[in-house]
């Protein structure tokens, strides 16, 4: 794993760049700016994918496989914390003294002339960022923006605007997010995760204070949520602007219906505003409210505010339909710590009506599935009708022994509504096994387990016997 050099100096020009794992979700996004503002980009990935087909049609040369003669004239070489020290392309960068930039080093670079809206936290920026931007471009504001998923409505992850605000979902898992010189922060939430790199809670909320104290215009932060709390209480001489369902927040989320699109009503400035957005999940209530805040606090109107964000269509890899095969729905979604989990089923359960929920856990990072294993299994048990579990998707980091999925699934109190199958044409059989017509079948991880898809729909439209 490389870790991002925060004090390392940014180079005058970049020239060529060189993208090594080009088409993660967040590397795409900021190659594609580079293209947009004139760069050579090249790149390399482990496999094709269409995010790659996509660069390639915006310019891109990118090759499969990792290999030292990618790297060619390259000027730049961009890498990802996912990265290991001894990647032939990487190794090649040091040998010959071609800079080497993290992907949040590449990102600072290209954002540093703008006024910056950072939205950070364990859980919810991709979609918060997304409906920011989304709103944005409604009010006619056209900022420039670099998310974490493909923002639905136009069908990409970066863009450049012609406006002076830049929209960043700002990574908290590697301390990068503490790059960016931000005018404007969202705190989503400060849920413990991403504790092999930060150690501790305490270390965690410490880079979140900092995050906010750094913000030289205002700060936007959960008021439901005890990690964001301790942060802000924290703060010293900052404009807080809260959100959520507590009675003391400044835009606060009331009346909530969550069967389907969700709607709700916003209560801000002595004002109630009714809110329908085009996607369900009373967690999209609150996200909303967040966006909502942010926008207000930069002085739009709050009528076109709601009318903004009620044009956002999702971002990809958030509850995103797959498919259909036998009146069995399948979607995917992001959601790899116990509480993006909670959110994700609780959103199946209000669309999938009399149906039922089966969730294909796929474990990210072992050092999470050691931590975490309990919570998983309380979460998936209580929400989910049934359950299979994958194997680890070990990222960035080396296999721990003894940590596999079936640490996940031998914490089920009832042994009966779990499977443990790391074999995945075993775990798309399996569920075209239990599936009945109007059921809701979803992956669940920041890992692979998308590619799993296509299997679980060929089974399902297997003649069943």
């Amino acid at each position: 794993m490389i870790k991002p050099d925060l004090d390392q100096e940014l180079p005058d020009e970049l020239g060529a760049v060189h993208f090594v794992g080009i088409g993660g979700s967040g590397m795409s996004g900021i190659a594609r700016l580079l293209l947009d503002a004139g760069h050579r980009v090249t790149g390399s990935d482990v496999r094709d994918s269409a995010t790659v087909a996509e660069l390639r049609a915006a310019g891109a040369t990118v090759s499969i496989g990792h290999d030292a003669a990618n790297v060619g004239d390259a000027d730049t070489l961009v890498v990802t914390g996912a990265l290991w020290q001894d990647n032939p392309e990487y190794q090649r960068a040091l040998e010959t003294g071609i800079p080497v930039l993290h992907r949040s080093q590449a990102l600072n670079w290209l954002i540093r002339s703008h006024r910056l809206v950072s939205v950070a936290g364990a859980h919810g920026k991709t979609t918060s960022t997304g409906m920011i931007v989304t709103a944005l471009r409604e009010l006619g504001a056209d900022p420039g923006f670099v998310n974490g998923g493909v923002i639905s409505g136009y069908g990409r992850s970066s863009g450049y605007g012609s406006g002076d605000l830049f929209v960043v979902e700002a990574d908290e898992s590697d301390g990068s997010f503490l790059l960016y010189d931000t005018a404007v922060a969202l705190i989503t939430n400060v849920d413990a995760d991403h504790l092999d790199h930060y150690g501790s809670q305490e270390a965690f909320e410490d880079a979140f204070v900092r995050f906010a104290q750094e913000a030289t215009e205002f700060v936007v932060a959960s008021s439901d949520d005890p990690g964001t709390l301790a942060v802000t209480a924290r703060l010293d001489g900052k404009r807080v602007v809260t959100f959520g369902f507590a009675d003391t927040a400044d835009v606060q989320v009331r009346d909530v219906v969550a069967d389907g699109p969700v709607a709700f009503t916003i209560r801000a400035g002595g004002r109630d505003l009714p809110v329908r957005l085009a996607v369900p999940g009373p967690h999209n209530a609150v996200n909303a409210a967040g966006a909502f805040a942010v926008l207000a606090e930069l002085g739009f109107e709050p009528e076109r505010i709601v009318a903004g964000l009620e044009v956002f269509e999702g971002t990809g890899r958030r509850f995103e339909l797959h498919g259909e095969v036998r009146g069995v729905r399948v979607y995917d979604d992001y959601a790899h710590h116990p509480t993006e989990v909670e959110a994700a089923l609780r959103t199946a359960r209000s669309v999938v009506g009399t149906g039922r929920v089966i969730a294909i856990h796929q474990p990210h990072l072992y050092s999470r599935t050691r931590m975490m294993a309990g919570q998983f299994a309380e979460v998936y048990e209580r929400l989910a009708d049934h359950t299979v579990v994958l194997d680890v998707f070990g990222a960035r980091e080396d296999p721990e022994p003894g940590v596999t999925g079936a640490l996940v699934a031998d914490r089920f109190a009832d042994p009966s509504g779990v499977d443990f199958l790391p074999d995945w044409q075993a775990a798309a059989d399996r569920v075209a096994e239990i599936a009945q017509p109007g059921d809701l079948v979803m992956t669940l991880s920041c890992g692979d387990v998308y590619r799993i898809i296509p299997q679980v729909l060929d089974a399902l439209g297997a003649e069943q016997v």
